[in-house]
């Protein structure tokens, strides 16, 4: 460690530790550091090293601890004022408001010190001649801590009246207090009005959009404005992560966990932060997080998962139900401490209210791994019926649910089972209720259908039996008995042909024998143990019949859907034959009649596969519309696993139009589904991945970090593809860029490259090496982002991409002049990348690459010029060289050489040869002279101009 020998050293120390993670560690520091700082014998090192600590304290979960570092820096300023700089002046005062604050955050401290102290701040602002604001606003947080609502709207509006001056908090700060105020008296639409400058990135500091962000979430799900709550806890959970001191934001996201069904998601954030169940510096913030554990923790006991283990304070192990008890009796607690010291019961009654929230959406998908909480599981076998539910009422449902179709009569006629027991059914009912069984079991309740034949023909209805013995027959050939189910299933169609011919059966049961031979037959098709021509013969029959009988009625479902059935079959039969166009006709005649006969999930295939013969023949729209059918078409019916795959294509012939938010709705969708049918690992993860990329390109980067990192914890090379993890690591890489995390942005683009490195096409391996040269150098690890920079160069050349090529050393030169090594090495890379350049040009007759590639000469004698500048040498040449290359590109070329006559203009300026810089200003306005007035560059450029002439004159 650094020994502090002055007053620089011990502020270079300061700065530095500013910059680490909040938390003990800097803390303890800033404690090494004012120790120090007392050994140097000068007082203006104590009081900014006082001042240092007391910050550290205020952003950590030692708040606490600050009271002291104040109460001594107080103290020296009554007793020697002038030991205080204007900066260590401003900085005394500015702090009143922490402390404000910070004695209303610890129920030990006197209210009546509170006011004492709230009068002690007026008086000293007052003679230090500052606005009545910032006085203000402290006496509207005590008013509104306490409950006493009409003297907080009294100091509120007095607040807000008050000239904003240079002890006024931010604008971003006062804004979020604003907003929590109208959330206080039920104005949630008010407040998001007021939080509105500081969400669109108009007013930030360091804890804001943070606490805004979080603040929001609740506001937003009660006025069911939900996908920007969505966005917002994404958004402001990873800017509060790495912040200790922000516990009461982070309950926030907690908390719409709990609210919005993603009670999972809630357990993974108590997981991660232990040390806020037990950190005690700042009490209000703790009995923030204990109400919201309760609340989460109380509904899953709610949920029925009690007895689940969750996170909890260290020590020992929790179940869900065990914490949410602790939770409670810890945060009622405080509240009472705060209350006894209030007088009143405001922070109890709120503390209680927050704990009995109920939920505000059942679950709000969030586009990162989030599994459903699920209730306990239900009883191995099914329970009675109730009571009150007789057997006539559910014969009646069963046979409604048989007659319409539905998937759900299979549960109803096994109710009807249970319910009659060892009664007594009618024969038709028992022949039912064994008919759906056998169905219910697949090929293994072939069998079964015998029995229900013999129970329809006691019934009398031989059709009916015949038909039942025909649905046997198919579940053979399922099991690979396929000449003996044809052989039977042959005889049957004589027999029902012949009652049907008798009059003895109806068209009805004789479609349904008839469908079972079609099967049969179109499952030999496709097997190649059977000729298509039986298949296609055997399939027109059921329309044939049907339809010679007049068209079925709406009512009549299963006729009609026979009829679909027969569609779809010849739609199979035309594709394999290579009629796409007729295949496309009959499957949209299937989905017709399957709607008809309102059965539309039956159709959600027949839709699938119009899309795909669209794509096909390249009708994007038409595959779009069929998708968005099958959709809806699906409805509840509709596999958790289908709506992802579904929700995934719409997603990508979405994107493919433009329409990236539509897009990124629809991948949203499916990491939702993907969840609920447990593939988030296999198709959720590609999901997350497609998400994120659509959320980049909307540049939403945050949101777009987080369902990357999510994705990339299950995106595996040997499930998904490498190329999915390189382009899910490449996006991360390019949102940390953006969102200012440089080192980490080049972590992901280095694991990325590593991977590609190994592909035969090495295009994207030089690219992502390129760019995490870029995050590297950004980073201020120079050595680090020279050798990357060496490593694309490499390929870039291998590559043949000179223009690449030449950037990569330019980008070297500039690392190497800021490693303080004298100019030499930055030179000797600018030369390289004018002399590899110029080669280049006289090796291409192609226009398109001599326009390219002296553009990049172009720049690179510009930047050659700037650099020579910037370390004190003649640079003057290379902008010469600059210039004219420009001028020779033309139109094209006007900004760029507007501005390297400029630089050029600065650069006699500074060297003291007025009538230079006077020349090249003339020669940017002569530029310009019939340019268009509204183009900002060029306003900018003449700007520039005229001040570098005035400079000159």
């Amino acid at each position: 460690m650094t020994e502090i020998t002055d007053l620089a050293a011990l502020r270079r120390a300061m700065a530095e530790n500013a910059e680490r993670p909040e938390g003990p560690a800097r803390n303890a520091r800033a404690e090494q550091l004012l120790a120090a700082a007392e050994g140097l014998n000068v007082p203006l090192a104590v009081i900014e090293a006082l001042g240092h600590q007391l910050s550290v304290y205020n952003y950590s979960s030692e708040k606490d601890k600050m009271f002291v570092p104040f109460a001594r820096l107080l103290r020296l300023w009554d007793e020697r004022p002038g030991d205080f700089d204007a900066y260590e002046t401003h900085s005394l005062h500015w702090v009143f408001k922490w402390m404000s604050a910070g004695m209303l955050d610890q129920p030990h401290i006197p209210l009546a010190s509170i006011e004492k102290w709230l009068g002690e701040m007026e008086r000293r602002y007052r003679l230090a001649g500052y606005s009545e604001r910032a006085v203000r606003g402290a006496e509207f947080s005590v008013a509104a801590h306490v409950g006493d609502l009409a003297r907080a709207e009294r100091a509120y509006a007095a607040w807000l009246a008050a000239d904003r001056d240079e002890m006024a908090d931010c604008h971003a700060c006062e804004l979020y207090g604003q907003g929590l105020w109208q959330v206080e008296r039920g104005r949630d639409a008010a407040a998001l009005t007021a939080w509105r400058p500081v969400l669109e990135g108009e007013f930030s500091c360091a804890h804001e959009p943070h606490s805004v962000l979080a603040a929001s979430l609740v506001p937003l799900l009660r006025l069911g404005r939900a996908e920007e709550a969505r966005a917002h806890h994404l958004r402001g959970l990873r800017l509060v992560r790495p912040m200790e001191s922000m516990r009461a934001a982070y309950a926030e996201h907690v908390e719409f966990c709990a609210l919005s069904g993603n009670e999972a998601r809630g357990l993974e954030l108590l997981a991660e932060r232990p040390a806020y169940f037990t950190d005690t510096g700042h009490p209000r913030s703790r009995l923030d997080f204990l109400a919201v554990v309760t609340l989460l923790t109380g509904r899953l006991t709610e949920l029925g998962l009690g007895a689940e283990p969750v996170p909890g304070p260290a020590g020992r192990a929790w179940t869900a139900r065990d914490l949410a008890a602790h939770a409670r009796t810890e945060a009622l607690a405080l509240a009472e401490l705060f209350d006894a010291r209030n007088g009143t019961s405001y922070v109890g009654d709120r503390t209680r209210a927050r704990m009995a929230r109920r939920p505000l959406v059942d679950r709000l998908p969030l586009g990162v791994r989030t599994l459903r909480t699920a209730a306990a599981p239900a009883p191995a076998t099914p329970p009675a019926p109730a009571a009150e539910t007789s057997l006539p009422a559910l014969l009646a449902e069963a046979h409604r649910l048989a007659d319409t179709l539905r998937p759900e009569a299979v549960d109803a006629w096994a109710a009807v089972a249970r319910a009659a027991g060892d009664g007594e059914l009618a024969p038709a009912d028992r022949a039912l209720v064994a008919d759906h069984e056998a169905m219910s079991r697949g090929p293994e309740g072939a069998e079964l259908f015998e029995r229900a034949a013999e129970l329809y023909a006691v019934a009398g209805d031989p059709g009916e039996a015949l038909a039942a013995r025909a649905r046997g027959a198919y579940f053979h050939a399922l099991r690979g008995e396929q000449d003996t189910a044809l052989a039977r299933v042959t005889g049957l169609s004589e027999e029902v042909r012949a009652l049907y011919a008798a009059e003895a059966t109806g068209v009805r049961q004789t479609a349904s024998v008839l469908m079972s031979r079609a099967r049969i037959l179109m499952h030999r098709a496709r097997t190649g143990t059977g000729p298509a021509r039986d298949a296609e013969a055997a399939v027109r029959e059921v329309p044939a019949l049907v339809e010679g009988h007049g068209t079925p009625d709406e009512g009549d479902a299963r006729l009609v859907a026979r009829v679909a059935e027969s569609w779809g079959m010849l739609a199979e039969l035309a594709g394999a034959a290579g009629d796409r166009a007729g295949a496309a006709e009959l499957l949209r005649r299937a989905v017709a009649e399957y709607v008809r006969a309102g059965v539309p999930w039956c159709a959600v295939e027949y839709e699938v596969q119009v899309a795909a013969l669209a794509e096909e023949a390249g009708d994007r729209a038409e595959a779009e519309r069929a998708l968005r059918a099958a959709l809806e078409h699906g409805g509840p019916y509709l596999e958790p696993a289908g709506q992802v795959q579904l929700h995934l294509r719409i997603a990508e012939l979405t994107a493919g139009r433009g329409e990236v938010a539509a897009a990124a709705e629809h991948a949203l969708h499916a990491t939702y589904w993907a969840d609920e049918a447990g593939e988030s690992g296999t198709s959720g993860a590609w999901a997350r991945q497609q998400l994120g990329g659509y959320l980049l390109r909307q540049g939403r980067c945050a949101e777009a970090a987080e369902v990357l990192e999510s994705a990339l914890a299950d995106l595996r090379a040997e499930t998904h593809g490498d190329g999915a993890v390189v382009q899910a690591r490449w996006w991360l890489g390019d949102c940390l860029e953006e969102l200012g995390e440089h080192r980490t942005a080049a972590e992901q683009r280095l694991l990325a490259a590593d991977i590609a490195r190994h592909w035969p096409e090495q295009r994207d391996h030089a690219t992502l090496a390129h760019l995490a040269a870029d995050s590297l150098g950004s980073a201020g690890l120079v050595a680090e982002a020279d050798r990357a920079y060496a490593r694309a160069g490499e390929l870039w050349r291998a590559l043949g991409d000179t223009r690449l090529l030449v950037r990569s050393l330019r980008a070297r030169a500039w690392l190497a002049l800021r490693e303080d090594s004298g100019t030499a090495a930055a030179e000797g890379l600018m030369t390289e990348a004018v002399a590899v350049c110029e080669e280049a040009l006289e090796n291409t007759a192609d226009s398109r690459a001599v326009g390219s590639l002296t553009r990049e000469l172009a720049q690179t004698h510009r930047q050659f010029g700037d650099l020579l500048a910037q370390a004190g040498g003649p640079g003057g040449v290379h902008f010469e060289r600059a210039i004219t290359l420009f001028g020779s590109l033309g139109p094209a070329g006007l900004h760029d050489r507007t501005a390297a006559e400029l630089a050029a203009a600065e650069l006699a300026t500074e060297l003291g040869h007025p009538e230079e810089t006077a020349a090249r200003a003339h020669a940017v306005l002569a530029a310009y002279g019939n340019a268009d007035e509204t183009d900002e560059t060029v306003r900018t450029r003449r700007a520039a101009a005229a001040r570098l002439l005035g400079t000159a004159e």
